[in-house]
Order: C-alpha cells, then structure tokens, then sequence
C-alpha cells in the first residue's frame, strides 16, 4: 500500500500559518488552504472536482459550499484528518505515467487547461534541458 505523508504545521511563534497548495489532479483542480487551526478550506472552481473527492473518499459529512462572491466558488471545509484522507486518496489513485496523456483520457477534465499551465511553468523554470525564460 502506498501513503501520502504531509505535515501541516503552525510557525515558529505559535501564531497559525496559512499552507496553502494546488493540485491538479486526474479528479480536478484544487486549491487546499488553512484557514484557522484545524480548519482547511478545499477550493475548487467546478462542483463536479469537489463532488468527485466528497464520493471518492469518501466524505459523508463535508457540506459541499457554493457562492458566487469568491474567487473559488465551490468548497467543503474539513478538519486536518479530512485533508490528510484526501491527499492518502489521491496518493493512492494515481495510476499514470504521463498526466497531460491521463488529462486527456479523463472526460471531466480534459477541457481543463492543464497543457497550458505545463507551458507556462516549462517556460518559467526550464524543462528537457532548457534554461527558464526570462519573464
């Protein structure tokens, strides 16, 4: 069985320091951020990519928030176990070698602009042997 470790920790003076990460994923795109202590905000921009993690899972008791009013219209709020079981579920679900080629494959995700965001990253810190792109 493969596992996903992450730490998730306050700062040096105790004070609760915001982590804050993106992934995209064969499911959908997320932004996953802590709010207060031990409360994360999954983000996502599509409700089917929250949909796809709350039955994936699963996550019986997430109550999966919409608003108009944010930059990320669709999120569950979860406790640090919660975080932890998704990043384990997602760790556990990959079964790819190349994720633009599985990106591709996927319906839900396929019109998702991922290849654009590879190029954008490409550019920007090098990739096969070339040098970043000044910007």
């Amino acid at each position: 069985m493969r596992c996903v470790t992450v730490t998730l920790w306050a700062n040096p003076s105790g004070t609760t320091a915001e982590v804050l990460m993106w992934l995209m994923t064969k499911y959908g795109f997320y932004s996953i951020v802590q709010k207060r202590p031990d409360e994360y905000h999954v983000r996502g921009r599509e409700r089917k990519d929250i949909e796809n993690l709350v039955v994936g899972v699963p996550l019986p008791r997430a109550e999966i928030r919409e608003s108009p009013d944010t930059d990320y219209a669709v999120r569950i709020i979860v406790r640090k176990p919660e975080v932890l079981a998704i990043l384990n579920f997602l760790g556990e679900n990959l079964d790819y070698s190349n994720f633009k080629d599985k990106i591709d494959r996927t319906s839900d995700q396929a019109r998702k602009p991922y290849h654009e965001v590879w190029h954008v990253l490409a550019d920007a810190l090098g990739s096969y042997g070339r040098k970043p792109k000044n910007f």
